[in-house]
């Protein structure tokens, strides 16, 4: 099963770009976690699931035996260049699409077309929704005209789906009813008159994805798992579900899911709309992923999980969660295979529609 998993190339339907430059040790290990630098004196992201998965199954494609010790491993990369390096990772991810988000940008990163160019794949374009509102409030769109310049944008964009990232500034408790226009002409101002416009209101977040859907774009949502500027207490995605069912027959991308990708599992179940992957979480678990994958899949049904690695910063994001997705799955359904729950052939065929059919499908690519 897993030498059939390696033969099919994935479609990564959320990513973002990596660095074009050079690390130090203290950069590289920021880029290993989702806290605020790399913690306290003493304490290192190689000693991590992730950083023991880098360590197991990168050093390879660098031309170093399997477990390098750190500091070997950055040196061998240092010696290749960050250009070689991200072409040598994302060549062996084995990917046939990505789905890119282009909205978090803290610094130069590689475009979604240098991405695909490196890959070998096609690539497309995600747009965050906050990122629109915010830059047409920072041009000076006056509250009464933000409604409709928002949509223009949203609907100009060449782009094959839209993100929310409203878990992280107002959490996932959104109502399912539209605003009204006073409603965003009320919030437009107020986000306005901020130094930084930075969206935070429930308003307004209704509002982007009320815009996404009605351009009909699939619309995806970080849930669960990221940063620490994540309210993970409001990151259920049981607290979405008045929204997911209005939005319907929109499709709602599930992200990440980690700690609650057992809910998100149910969600995609009961509600036809409602699509789930394991990204970020499944690089993050490194030896543990294959029980996440198999706890997503207990109520999932195969036809709505996609594939994501939620890669940022890092080349070796792309290979990690592409290689470990591919042994947690494969692992998953050789042993259904073998307990007699399924035959082989459907093992199969199941493995094609998470690798790429379902994304494929769902974004029209």
């Amino acid at each position: 099963m897993l030498e059939y998993l390696e033969s099919l190339p994935l479609a990564d339907h959320h990513c973002h770009g990596v660095l074009g430059r050079d690390l130090d040790r203290a950069e590289f290990e920021a880029l290993l976690t989702e806290a605020e630098g790399t913690g306290p004196p003493g304490v290192s992201m190689f000693d991590t699931q992730v950083g023991f998965a880098l360590r197991r199954w990168c050093p390879p494609v660098l031309d170093l035996d399997a477990h390098a010790e750190p500091d070997a491993y950055l040196a061998r990369r240092a010696e290749l260049g960050a250009a070689e390096v991200n072409r040598r990772f994302l060549d062996a991810a084995g990917l046939e699409a990505l789905c890119v988000d282009t909205g978090y940008t803290p610094e130069s990163i590689l475009d979604p077309l240098e991405l695909g160019r490196l890959a070998g794949a096609r690539a497309h374009e995600i747009v965050r929704l906050e990122r629109v509102a915010e830059q047409v409030a920072a041009d000076g769109v006056d509250a009464a005209r933000f409604a409709d310049e928002v949509r223009t944008r949203i609907q100009g964009h060449d782009a094959v789906g839209a993100k929310s990232i409203a878990a992280y500034r107002a959490g996932l408790e959104l109502s399912g009813e539209r605003p009204s226009p006073a409603e965003v002409t009320g919030a437009a101002g107020r986000l306005m008159r901020a130094d930084a416009p930075r969206v935070s209101d429930e308003v307004l977040h209704r509002f982007l994805v009320w815009c996404a859907v009605d351009a009909g774009l699939p619309v995806q949502f970080h849930v669960g798992l990221g940063d620490v500027d994540a309210d993970l207490r409001r990151g259920d995605p049981l607290l979405l579900i008045e929204l997911l069912r209005a939005m319907d027959p929109v499709p709602a991308m599930l992200l990440h899911n980690y700690p609650f990708h057992r809910h998100a599992g149910y969600l995609a179940q009961v509600l036809p709309n409602v699509y789930v992957d394991a990204g970020l979480a499944t690089h993050n678990l490194g030896h543990r992923s294959p029980a996440l994958i198999a706890e997503l899949l207990e109520l999932a049904p195969f036809g709505k999980v996609l594939y994501s690695s939620d890669a940022f910063g890092l080349a070796e994001l792309f290979h990690l969660g592409a290689l470990l997705f591919r042994h947690g799955l494969a692992g998953f359904l050789a042993g259904g295979a073998d307990d007699g729950a399924w035959t082989a052939r459907d093992a199969e065929r199941v493995a094609g529609l998470i690798a790429s059919g379902n994304a494929r499908r769902v974004y029209g690519i």
